[in-house]
């Protein structure tokens, strides 16, 4: 019997690794997922660095105004008219490697029928965001029991909230508005993170979150809360299982590494008990804060390989990054802790 000439799916121009075209097909997926799971990505400050373990991040204190007094040496520190502006810096570590990965036999995929690698793609890039934004959320915790490094001002713990009405929740938001006002936060950027629960409950009630009428800018048809006190509304999964941690401080990671997701040395106050987070009744909290009050340090971004495996006969998927997620402003952040 003569031999054929296949046409080779994954080949470039039908020469080469007859596996190229599945690469490029395999890893925009995971990119495109990570970024569709990802709720975290932009609520917070992120830098890449092309090598090293850590990162340095500058913090400034305020300035102070004063009347002058005509004839008053300006420079003349008895008269009180300089600023003595703080400096300080918070140091983010890198962690080690997050891989997620998979392998595929050949023969598994010759016998099936349907395309698995779009599939085992998208789970991977979700796999990878979902501990990218555990790992943040986390961090943004750890920052609201913090003091700020340059002034007296620290994170905010709001305790004995109703989170379980949508009137109880709307009075919690506005009181994350004021304190963030009160500690000199920043306007722009605010966010809260709500868990799907609070986030519906919020949208099908009567109230001011969604009611045009009274300036609420919510959306029944598409199912959208924009803002409530101006903080931007964000619903994720993620948060209940950050809340179904408990106390995760002996262990921060939850994988046994104390290297990773290391946040607890960072200042007074910080802590991995997210206990705190769940409430009777089922109620649960929620976080909330503005852009300054974390940071994250890249040092490999979001990557892909994969390779034919010929004495294991299937082809190792993974997909990986290097980051290290650490607090900046803790007066930035905000935790929410139900009755």
């Amino acid at each position: 019997m003569a031999n054929t000439s296949p046409s080779r799916l994954g080949q470039i121009g039908a020469t080469g690794d007859a596996n190229a075209l599945f690469l490029k097909v395999f890893s925009g997926e995971i990119l495109t997922t990570f970024e569709e799971q990802n709720i975290m990505k932009d609520l917070h400050m992120v830098r890449t660095i092309q090598s090293g373990k850590t990162a340095q991040f500058p913090v400034t204190g305020i300035a102070d105004a004063k009347y002058h007094t005509v004839g008053e040496d300006i420079v003349d520190a008895s008269n009180s008219y300089l600023s003595s502006i703080k400096h300080a810096e918070r140091t983010i570590n890198i962690d080690d490697v997050l891989i997620a990965s998979t392998f595929i036999a050949n023969i598994d995929e010759l016998k099936n029928h349907y395309d698995v690698r779009s599939i085992y793609a998208k789970e991977l890039g979700k796999a990878l965001a979902k501990r990218f934004d555990i790992a943040t959320m986390k961090t943004l915790f750890a920052a609201a029991g913090g003091t700020s490094q340059v002034g007296g001002n620290s994170g905010t713990s709001i305790s004995g909230a109703t989170t379980t009405t949508a009137a109880g929740l709307v009075d919690s938001l506005y009181a994350v508005a004021r304190s963030l006002d009160e500690k000199d936060a920043p306007d722009e950027g605010r966010f809260a993170v709500l868990t799907p629960s609070q986030y519906y409950t919020l949208l099908t009630a009567d109230n001011v979150a969604i009611n045009r009428d009274t300036g609420g800018v919510g959306n029944v048809a598409t199912g959208k809360i924009a803002q409530v006190a101006g903080i931007n509304l964000f619903k994720s999964n993620h948060l209940d299982s950050i809340i179904g941690l408990g106390d995760d401080s002996a262990v921060a990671t939850g994988d046994g590494s104390s290297n990773n997701d290391v946040f607890g040395s960072a200042g007074s106050g910080y802590n991995g008990d997210f206990s705190a987070l769940s409430g009777s009744a089922s109620a649960k909290g929620f976080l909330a804060g503005t852009k300054e009050a974390i940071g994250t340090v890249k040092l490999l971004d979001l990557a892909t390989e994969s390779e034919y495996q010929i004495q294991r006969q299937g082809t190792l998927f993974v997909a990986k990054y290097a980051m290290g997620h650490g607090a900046l402003r803790p007066e930035c952040a905000v935790k929410v802790l139900p009755a």
